[in-house]
């Protein structure tokens, strides 16, 4: 019989777990305060990334909102149909489609952009504005770290 390896020290010292508890209260909190707008996180994470780049495709949206893409489909298609976002044919490649922020969908990430720096705010509480970064540029690295896990 093979043996689990067990967590070396307690589990408030394991990486995996800090990562995903940290971010479960960020998503529930924020997820409650999206719900009287309509929205979702999912869909912030839409109109944040629609924010930064528009015209995006759907396998590129997949990949920086970590949303898979059928789920990303189901999603997208009811977001259309609340007239947040439409498709379009790609400018440089016709047999694309390219995902667009309507004007709905702006009105709506101007509501929730308060919001979210809010929250990012909140949870640097007490970090200076060098640890911020040197944070995030660890989040950022690890995330690229777990691509090996994933082969």
């Amino acid at each position: 019989m093979r043996r689990v390896p067990e967590i070396m020290g307690p589990l408030d010292s394991y990486l995996p777990y800090l990562l995903n508890r940290a971010g479960a209260r960020i998503a529930a909190a924020f997820g409650e305060e999206m719900q009287p707008l309509g929205a979702s996180l999912q869909i912030w994470r839409v109109l944040a990334a629609l924010r930064e780049s528009d015209g995006r495709r759907m396998g590129e949206l997949s990949k920086t909102t970590s949303i898979e893409v059928s789920t990303l489909t189901r999603l997208v298609d009811n977001m259309e149909k609340n007239g947040l976002v439409e498709r379009r044919r790609d400018a440089q490649d016709a047999r694309a489609v390219a995902l667009h922020v309507t004007s709905a969908g702006r009105r709506l990430t101007r509501r929730i952009l308060p919001i979210a720096e809010r929250y990012e705010a909140v949870a640097l509480e007490g970090f200076t504005v060098g640890e911020a970064e040197v944070l995030k540029r660890a989040l950022r690295r690890l995330y690229d770290n777990i691509e090996e896990l994933e082969r």
